[in-house]
């Protein structure tokens, strides 16, 4: 569940990758949150050399001819980028080759054919995976096509442009009080409501401006990789813009990682602001300044959604406390994002009604109740320890200092 990357002269949390919600069954893949930059998941396989590291002329160097295609924005790196992503890259396979090497002599040579049998294997199913990769993505944007009329169908009912098949006009006279409801009011506010992540970031004042949201959409993205949300409003008090934008940049595409997010600047008419507040304190006694004090807060807000947080640029260094909290508030903002894309959107009515919600509830339930059954086969492990110890010390006399507290747990913390 759910990310960020950080470029390596700012840190060594050099790329994260983000949280791994349950993906949609045509969404991209997830992708998983690391601290350090993971190794790459080889998606088009060779025949691996018996030396990891490519040498030239028995000296430890190791080959980048193919270092442009390994990694795709090797152009735009420094040349001490460069230097010290092949010294990780060489450390990390010198350290693999090493294992590797004494795991194999550890066999027997009978066993260590095997291996190699078994390793030619994994070598073809690497290839079919390629494939699959490959087929995938023009899977997916076979049924991204499919699912554009349906999406515009819905669009319409929502926001009256059609009606419904089997909804009739009202032969009584409405009130003269009373109007009409065209479509479905407040259809994507409560679709997203319903939804714990999101309910968590739309704040009782963004509701207002909320319902006037009248579509939600996203494409996917070549130039960068990655993927666009786009919000689509009816005209409004609060801001200008008829379209609010997310777009995620993605490093890799076969097993994504997030380089950076850019979101629309909101025009806000004045005083209408929902990610600012506005304070007034009253001067000090005594003091020659009359007027009241005007003072500006940031505020929590969903529309806090569209000003994601900012990469520092490339020769900007970072310590690695600040490097951490930027990596948790990317995979937060991803965590939002991929969850509008793969929940709301395709399924925007069933959450609407809350059956989506429930549906998550009930596999809830189910997770909790397979984590119930592990943990009374651990207490039951547990009793069953006690027992020996019991007997041991019926046998033996008295437990030696320090040990009866050897396996007692900590404490639990409360949550305050």
């Amino acid at each position: 569940i759910p990310s960020p990357r950080l470029h390596p002269s700012h840190s060594p949390h050099a790329a994260a990758r983000a949280p791994n919600p349950p993906p949609h069954p045509h969404a991209p893949p997830p992708l998983g949150f690391l601290t350090q930059p993971p190794p790459r998941r080889r998606t088009r396989t060779r025949k691996e050399p018996e030396s990891p590291a490519a040498m030239s002329d028995g000296k430890d160097t190791l080959d980048l001819s193919a270092l442009g295609a390994a990694v795709p924005n090797a152009a735009e790196l420094s040349a001490e980028d460069k230097a010290n992503l092949v010294e990780s890259i060489k450390n990390t396979l010198q350290g693999l080759a090493a294992r590797h090497t004494d795991v194999l002599e550890s066999l027997e040579p009978k066993v260590r054919k095997r291996v190699e049998a078994l390793r030619e294997i994994q070598s073809q199913h690497d290839e079919f995976e390629a494939k699959f990769f490959e087929e995938r993505a023009a899977l997916e944007a076979k049924y991204q096509k499919m699912y554009e009329p349906l999406y515009s169908k819905r669009h319409d009912v929502v926001n009256g442009v059609v009606e419904a098949e089997g909804v009739t006009k009202d032969s009584g006279e409405a009130a003269p009080d009373e109007k009409e409801e065209k479509g479905v009011p407040d259809f994507w506010l409560n679709a997203m409501k319903n939804h714990e992540i999101l309910a968590e970031e739309i704040q009782e004042r963004d509701e207002e401006a909320l319902k006037y949201l009248k579509d939600i959409k996203w494409y996917r993205i070549t130039e960068p990789k990655g993927f666009k949300l786009e919000f689509h409003f009816n005209t409004n008090p609060f801001f200008k813009n008829e379209v609010l934008s997310k777009t995620y940049h993605m490093i890799d595409e076969d097993e994504p990682i997030l380089e950076k997010a850019i979101g629309t600047e909101i025009e806000w008419y004045p005083g209408k602001s929902l990610t600012q507040k506005v304070l007034k304190k009253k001067p000090k006694k005594g003091s020659k300044n009359t007027k009241p004090i005007t003072k500006i807060e940031n505020c929590e807000s969903f529309f806090n959604f569209f000003s994601p947080p900012q990469v520092p640029d490339d020769d900007e260094e970072i310590d690695e406390d600040t490097a951490e909290q930027l990596q948790n508030q990317m995979e937060q903002d991803y965590d939002i994002g991929s969850t509008i894309r793969d929940k709301i959107i395709p399924h925007a009515v069933s959450w609407f009604t809350g059956e989506a919600a429930q549906d998550e509830d009930f596999d809830g339930i189910m997770d909790d109740d397979e984590d119930d059954e592990e943990d009374e086969d651990e207490d039951e492990d547990d009793e069953e320890d006690e027992d020996d110890d019991d007997g041991d010390k019926k046998k033996g006399g008295r437990v030696p200092a320090g040990e009866g507290q050897a396996g007692e747990r900590p404490a639990e913390c409360k949550q305050q």
